[in-house]
């Protein structure tokens, strides 16, 4: 099984970018499907973007579409999530998680694995 940890996040202004990573310990990362999923204070944790083992697509929450992109690199055993023109509604904690499965991929149930988090704060 996987390890997970990420980093990159901070503090920034509205309209600023920031781009995450999350890098996974152990085998067979390549046979994972990744996800990027976010927590805001008194919210449930909600899905943001997922790339799939299977066919290799990458997949957003219709809120990050244009703005946030998903990467990853499997020589690294890293995946990373680019997010630019953010805006306070982004801030949140957020999760890398690792799931067996193809899909579907938005839901927090299907993810094996998670990382501790990495706090995203975005300032108006």
């Amino acid at each position: 099984q996987v390890q997970l940890v990420e980093s990159g996040g901070g503090l920034v202004q509205a309209g600023g970018s920031l781009r995450l990573s999350c890098v996974a310990s152990g085998r067979a990362f390549s046979t994972y499907s990744m996800g990027w999923f976010r927590q805001a204070p008194g919210k449930d944790r909600e899905f943001v973007a997922a790339s799939s083992w299977s066919d290799g697509n990458t997949y957003y929450t219709d809120s990050v579409k244009g703005r946030f992109t998903m990467s990853r690199d499997n020589a690294k055993n890293t995946v990373y999530l680019q997010m630019n023109s953010l805006k306070p509604e982004d801030t949140a904690v957020y999760y890398c998680g690792a799931s067996g499965a193809a899909m579907p991929l938005h839901i927090t149930y299907q993810y094996e694995v998670w990382g501790q988090g990495t706090q995203v704060t975005v300032s108006s």
